[in-house]
């Protein structure tokens, strides 16, 4: 590699301008023009000047000798897949070990201690009660009112714990020494099937414990019983605000494992009758059944009357997958049908059969279990001969659950028996308090045949989800911050009115709007930790003379995705490489450009990002019009099947401000005995070889030979590592810092005895089968099951040894570079450079994560900004450094020049602008070669003005010229992506040089200088405007208001007194129902807010009346964050035959502008002729518009799906089935019938 300085840097100058000036001398200087050859003598000058201080600054002839005895070895992209395969296999078989044994000790303590009578005394632990070490006040849930009632049942109270936060845990408080148990806010703690479950499942800490010890990874450990509660591991304070809407049995993990995937088909009845508080019932059950459903399931929602129609249009006649955009799509099309004719069963249930048929024969959607939900409020007869057709024919595929709303029904029978006679259930609903618990009751019957098989638990892996975020909450959070900015609009404007609707402060106030809805600068989401679970169901293993066949619950464990990640050892990537997987739909688990969060809050489908929609095929295709090239690897890949393939693709950067394109290998293996693939992406050139230490590097070698002499000593001042990379992790201890741990390992391996931890393996796990049988005969052989048979040894820690032996090696190697710059240069050249620059940063970061940096002057700290790599301290993940390798291969000389961007979300604050440039350093070994480390430098960005300036307003031989001092003359310097890195005008620096200057930057496009490339976020997120009612139709006459008052007082009354009823009945006896009910409607609230949306506003109150004297600049449009597609171009500066493009001369106005490389950098200089007028020019700007299709995003999916591969368990039928009797049960009981059937009229009245 070549490097220029001194005396080489004079000659390589003359001869540049010689070449340039051949190329020019056809050019004659024009009165009051710049002439050409200035232009080209100046970024000559400058590039030269550049490259000559950042050599001297960043040393980079010492960092490539560092690197002299380093090899040279081949990535072999497949080995490489391979391994990391086979380590995430390793980790994952870990994991289900632990959940084998949840899953066989539940089952065995359920079969000997779940009919055994719980004590009066009982406490446990509960999670919303707990107390955390630094909290006074709860943050769960609203308490619940204390009622002074004789006969209320005084239960014993919570068990107290001390807490502690514990990093491993994302420094939650918890306790390690037992398990808490959750319970929701619709399930009552101390139903005697809650309570039993709760108590029974004690024992389990023992073996949440052991696993815990085995394992040191393990996360969360949980058992979530059918009845409601969960109990976890470690116990923990649960924090849920504002409200507790959790339930363990709709999420994934439990919905997936409880039952085999499904194709459901809801028919909603509409007919005249199903009115008022009947709607809302049926809305809710479709609600709650949605909630059941995941990304294996597929699902499709009807209404019928006199005809049957689709709730969503597109829909129509197909099942579509239950992602969360379908379902929130279905979801939101419930508040749209209109009740009115008469029920035709007979076509709905015909419409249904047909479709499910149609799906079973094609093996389309789940091919597994088949299901019809009838939601009505009464049949006119059973429809004996549709079943006879469609259904018992085929052996009974279809099986039929009936909802049966109101309270005022006539007959039950033929409801009742159209579930029964169809291997269905049937279920009774009055009020919206029990919907969840009663909708739950089908998945507990669609998971009997495999608590029947009893011999399989299904293992199942979850698509990637955020902790305990439930995602209908990112609809209430965006609510909220739109409720608190309609607040400040009101309380602004009652302020000062003049200045709120000055013109000045609505164009504020509508850019903050804009810059509130922009996706990009997603900051915050390390408050959601990202995980997929690992879970089996759980079987009562009773025999089924007892005519039951129930599911106990389902046991999991979490992942989070940081340790998958951990493990796919991204420095054997390299940089710009990365690696990815890929689940059975096609869906990203774990991708660097997954971007689930936007404003701090889960956008709507974050969990189903295909897998096309992040790698970017470079073409110019439209969106959504993907190649045949790439949905073929996209199909090979969800086949779990091995291979390779070079693509040319293009990828974003910098927050989506930057653009890149390149030819990346893509090499791909399925993880088995999982639904995921792993792919592995390196770049096709540099991509090729890594930098590996010699074998005579061994760290341990090297401490022994030098007398115990630890490799920190290489580590002293002004250092970090790659803060995400798995060097060595200790699982007993905790540490401040990634270094700090860092520094801990490489003192113990310096010491005699040292040896590295083997991987760890998943211990044997016992199957013993046959131990179920016995319990039939009774023997006493349980105590000997339930002990814990695990005794593999606990390793304290774990290291990486390639990882830490190429990072002591470049530690090492690169320990000089703590010497102050003066140390090797002379004094006069170190001071001239220092006050030339001022305060300078100057960095090296290598390919193993290890950065280093060094101020001049030496300064102990930067009162303005961070330390630089304590900023950036991600090393070959950082654009600085990525785009310093991507340079190489334009010019191996250049350095890479940025500032930081200035937008209107994040303006630049010029003072403190700092300028960063980075050059890669490449390692050769004959015709192989290697990015081994990149160095830069920071300084003031005003300083680069400076000289900049001085450049640009000197003449050639002191002769008198035009230059940029000029007013008639605008100068910049604009980067390879169209950013303006210096610009005469100071609020135009970070810029994009498009929106300064449009009709240049379009004709640097038409002349290829620049090429815009076409970008699609299928990511993003737009905000579609909510529909409100308007009141105004009715007329408001006082007698109205008071008769609203009243209304509302009378029905407020008579609630509380149900409410008070209804709370008596369930702690007293519970008796009514079988086991349990649902004493609060806080779910069911929360579900209905949209309906309900700011009561001010739906409700025909004096309130509105006022409201509309505002004026309407203080009402905000609001609205409800969607999913959708948004585009954009961005811009790269296309380096062949450069000089050719720019080598042109002014035209007049024609051409107003020079454009020339600055040499050794990856800048153009710009001077524009600001005496032509500007010229209007449409210019694609990097701002991100919606793509405007012509349905919505979810039936535009629809109509063109994606292949997937269904999952391959599937347990749907068992023989024994028949003997179960249960098949329905009755809604809430009657002793308060006439309040409750009163206070519903008044309600109703009022509504």
């Amino acid at each position: 590699m070549c490097n220029r300085v001194g005396g080489s840097i004079s000659i390589l100058v003359l001869l540049l301008l010689n070449t340039r000036n051949c190329s020019a001398s056809i050019q004659y200087d024009a009165p009051g023009k710049i002439s050409f050859n200035s232009v080209q003598a100046w970024a000559v000058k400058l590039g030269t000047e550049l490259y000559h201080f950042g050599e001297f600054i960043t040393r980079k002839k010492e960092v490539q000798d560092s690197f002299k005895s380093a090899q040279i070895e081949v990535r072999d992209g497949e080995k490489l897949v391979q391994n990391m395969a086979d380590d995430i296999r390793a980790m994952m078989e870990l994991k289900i070990s632990a959940v084998k044994r949840i899953v066989e000790a539940a089952e065995n303590m359920a079969f000997d201690k779940q009919n055994e009578p719980v004590p009066e005394d009982f406490q446990f632990y509960n999670s919303k009660e707990m107390d955390e070490p630094y909290d006074d006040v709860s943050l769960t849930t609203t308490p619940e009112p204390e009622f002074n009632v004789d006969n209320w049942i005084v239960r014993p109270p919570t068990k107290s714990a001390h807490l502690q936060a514990n990093p491993h845990f994302s420094n939650i408080p918890v306790n390690a020494n037992f398990s808490s148990v959750h319970v929701p806010t619709n399930v009552y703690a101390w139903a005697p099937e809650v309570i039993k479950g709760i108590h029974w499942s004690e024992g389990l800490d023992t073996h949440f414990i052991n696993n815990y010890q085995s394992d040191p990874t393990l996360s969360w450990q949980y058992f979530g019983s059918s009845t409601g509660f969960m109990r976890h591991y470690p116990a923990m304070k649960w924090r849920a605000d504002p409200v507790d809407i959790y339930d363990c049995r709709t999420r994934a993990w439990y919905m997936e494992a409880a039952a085999s995937p499904k194709d459901v088909v809801i028919l909603v009845d509409r007919s005249g009758s199903m009115t008022g508080q009947r709607r809302d019932i049926a809305k809710h059950v479709v609600t709650n059944i949605l909630d059941t459903l995941g990304n294996n399931d597929f699902v499709s929602v009807m209404t019928f009357a006199d005809t049957v129609e689709e709730i969503v249009p597109c829909f129509e006649d197909s099942l579509v997958q239950a992602t969360l955009g379908n379902l929130r799509e279905l979801k939101l099309a419930l508040d749209n049908f209109e009740t009115m004719e008469i029920a035709n069963f007979s076509a709905a249930l015909t419409r249904a059969f047909e479709l499910l048929e149609i799906y079973r024969n094609n093996s389309g959607g789940a091919n597994c279990n088949q299901a019809i939900m009838l939601v009505t409020d009464g049949v006119p007869y059973n429809y004996k001969e549709i079943f006879e057709r469609y259904n018992w024919k085929y052996e009974t595929p279809v099986r039929v659950f009936t909802y049966l709303i109101g309270r005022e029904v006539a007959d039950v029978r033929e409801v009742k028996w159209m579930a029964c006679a169809n291997r269905g259930f049937y279920v009774h609903l009055s009020t919206l308090a029990e919907v969840r618990e009663r909708v739950l009751e089908h998945v507990n019957v669609l998971a009997r045949p495999l608590v029947l098989q009893r011999e399989k638990h299904p293992v199942v892996w979850t698509p990637v989800y955020a902790n305990v975020t439930d995602p209908k909450v990112a609809d209430y959070l965006w609510e909220q911050r739109e409720r608190a900015e309609q607040k400040e609009r009101f309380l602004s404007q009652r302020r000062d009115k003049v200045l709120f609707n000055s013109e000045k402060e609505q164009d504020r106030r509508w850019r903050i709007t804009q810059m509130k809805q922009g996706q990009y600068s997603e900051l915050g989401n390390s408050q959601y930790q990202l995980m997929t679970s690992v879970s089996m169901p759980v079987y009562d293993l009773r025999h089924n003379e007892m005519r039951i066949a129930k599911l106990l619950g389902v046991a999991g464990t979490d992942v989070p995705l940081s340790e998958i990640q951990a493990l796919m050892t991204p420095y054997k990537i390299g940089v710009n490489g990365y690696a990815f997987i890929v689940t059975n739909n096609g869906y990203i688990l774990l991708h660097p450009d997954l971007r689930p969060v936007f404003q701090q809050i889960l956008k709507p489908s974050y969990n189903s990002v295909d897998m096309i929609e992040v790698e970017l095929f470079d073409d110019d295709r439209g969106p959504r019009n993907f190649s045949k090239e790439l949905t073929a690897l996209r199909k090979e890949i969800i086949d779990q099947k091995t291979g390779n393939k070079v693509m040319n693709v293009k990828y974003h950067l910098d927050d989506m401000k930057r653009v890149s394109r390149a030819k990346k290998h893509y090499f791909w293996t399925g993880i088995s005995d999982s639904p995921f693939t792993l792919v592995v992406t390196i770049p096709e050139n540099y991509g090729r070889h890594r930098i590996t230490p010699p074998p005579t590097d061994d760290i341990h070698r090297l401490s022994l030979t030098s007398k115990n002499i630890s490799a920190r000593q290489y580590l002293s001042d002004k250092w970090s590592v790659h803060p995400d990379w798995l060097y060595c992790r200790h699982y007993e201890r905790t540490f401040s810092s990634p270094e700090e741990e860092l520094l801990y390992f490489l003192e113990r391996v310096a010491k005699p005895g040292w040896r590295w931890p083997a991987k760890p393996r998943p211990p044997e796990h016992h199957k013993n089968k046959q131990g179920h049988e016995r319990h039939n005969n009774g023997t006493p052989e349980t105590k000997d099951r339930n002990k814990v048979t695990n005794s593999t040894p606990r390793n304290e820690y774990y290291c990486d040894h390639g990882l830490m032996q190429a990072l002591v090696y470049d530690a090492r190697n690169t320990a000089w570079f703590n010497k102050s710059i003066s140390d090797s240069a002379s004094d006069e050249k170190a001071s001239e450079f220092i006050q030339r620059f001022g305060y300078i940063v100057a960095f090296l970061s290598t390919h193993s994560g290890l950065t280093r940096w060094q101020t001049h002057p030496p300064r102990e700290q930067d009162n303005v900004r961070a330390e630089f790599g304590k900023q950036w301290p991600r090393s070959i993940d950082e654009v600085w450094y990525r785009r310093a390798v991507e340079q190489h291969y334009v010019d191996p000389l250049s350095y890479v020049y940025s500032v930081e961007i200035n937008t209107d979300k994040f303006p630049l604050n010029i003072s403190n602008a700092v300028v960063t440039a980075s050059h890669a350093v490449f390692h050769g070994d004959g015709y192989k070669k290697a990015p081994a480390a990149v160095v830069g430098f920071q300084f003031k960005h005003e300083r680069l003005s400076e000289w900049f300036e001085n450049i640009t307003s000197s003449c050639e031989h002191n002769k008198e010229c035009v230059t940029c001092l000029s007013d008639t003359w605008d100068c910049y310097l604009v980067d390879n992506n169209g950013w303006i890195v210096v610009s005469e005008d100071v609020t135009q620096n970070g810029q994009f040089f498009g929106r300064i200057r449009p009709d240049i930057m379009t004709k640097l496009v038409e002349d290829e200088v620049y090429k815009a490339v076409h970008i699609v976020d299928y990511q993003a997120v737009c905000f579609r405007e909510k529909k409100t009612t308007n009141p105004a139709s009715k007329l408001m006459t006082p007698l109205h208001n008071f008769k609203i008052i009243t209304s509302w007082f009378v029905s407020t009354t008579l609630w509380f007194y149900n409410s008070i009823a209804l709370s008596l009945a369930q702690a007293s006896s519970y008796s009514f129902d079988d086991d349990y009910v649902t004493p609060t409607v806080a779910y069911q609230s929360y579900e209905n807010d949209e309906e309900n949306d700011d009561s001010y506003m739906s409700k025909p109150t004096n309130m509105r009346t006022l409201e509309r004297d505002f004026e309407k600049l203080v009402l905000i449009n609001r609205t409800r964050p969607t999913p959708c597609d948004r585009e954009m171009f961005l811009y790269q500066l296309e380096y062949s035959n450069l000089d050719a493009k720019l080598n042109k001369p002014v035209k007049d106005c024609e051409r107003p502008f020079y454009a020339q490389l600055v040499n050794y950098t990856n800048m153009l200089m710009i001077v524009v002729d600001a005496s032509c007028p500007r010229e209007e020019a449409s210019m694609s700007f990097i701002e991100a518009t919606e793509v405007q299709y012509n349905e919505s995003l979810p039936c535009l999916k629809h109509v063109h799906p994606l292949y997937r591969k269904q999952p391959t368990s599937c347990i749907k039928n068992h023989t024994e089935e028949s003997n179960i009797d249960m098949c329905g049960r009755g809604s809430l009981p009657s002793s308060n019938f006439f309040w409750i059937i009163f206070s519903t009229f008044v309600t109703y009245h009022h509504l």
